[in-house]
């Protein structure tokens, strides 16, 4: 569903990506993580087409991604970003319909598909006429993740969505977009800083360290056997090992 070949990007003498390849199958979440400034959100956007790469290439669902094709590709795309990005003047139903009526999406099918997603997330019409102000910080995230699927995408594309909230809701969360992943069968690519987040959500973990794919595996290879001292230090950070029983 998702090919990266190569990536590279560079903000000045700065380099953030450098040569980032990866293969995302259809129905596969693969969590990416690693220390800030690493170009994980970096990453996303060039997916997304908000940030061109200065080489390599994009291809979603077997199609090169440039800028004569990213308008229609995106439509294949969901992308939460941090926070939610709601926009505070819209409730959360024209938040989420917001995309549908730019490309001229029926009003109809865009009503049913509104009906679908408010249950999928369990939200109801009456929270769905309010404002994101008025909404707690998991259901702002439950609108962002209803407004990202509203064109049916073949893609996710997550980053951070549940690190500005306190734990038990975050944890709350993390268990129904497991479900919902499993459910959705889509493929998904989700940023987080959180390693044990990483390993309960997804089915493979990418660990970025200056640019580079330090290793890719799951939550039990990584701590088990680590590639190079970085992906170690940076794995003991976190403690799993101690909980996972290697210590």
């Amino acid at each position: 569903m998702l090919k990266l070949s190569g990536i590279s990007k560079r903000y000045g003498e700065t380099s953030v990506l450098d040569g980032v390849s990866l293969d995302v199958g259809a129905g596969e979440t693969v969590a990416i993580i690693g220390p800030s400034g690493c170009g994980k959100s970096t990453l996303l956007r060039i997916v997304n087409g908000l940030v061109q790469p200065d080489s390599g290439q994009v291809f979603v669902g077997g199609e090169r991604v440039s800028p004569d094709n990213i308008r229609e590709l995106r439509r294949r795309i969901g992308y939460v970003v941090q926070g939610g990005g709601l926009f505070p003047h819209l409730t959360a139903r024209e938040n989420v319909t917001l995309a549908a009526r730019v490309f001229g999406i029926r009003t109809a099918q865009i009503e049913q598909r509104v009906v679908e997603l408010a249950e999928l997330v369990s939200l109801s019409a009456a929270q769905l006429d309010r404002y994101p102000l008025n909404l707690s910080g998991g259901q702002n995230q439950r609108v962002a993740l209803m407004r990202a699927l509203m064109l049916e995408p073949q893609l996710m594309l997550m980053d951070e969505p549940l690190a500005a909230l306190d734990p038990m809701v975050r944890a709350e969360l993390q268990e129904e977009l497991r479900l919902l992943f499993t459910r959705l069968g889509k493929a998904v690519i989700f940023v987080t800083h959180d390693l044990a987040e990483a390993g309960y959500i997804s089915d493979r973990i990418v660990v970025l360290g200056k640019g580079h794919v330090a290793q890719v595996g799951t939550l039990d290879e990584l701590v088990r056997n680590p590639a190079d001292g970085f992906v170690r230090s940076f794995v003991d950070a976190y403690r799993v090992p101690e909980i996972l029983g290697r210590r």
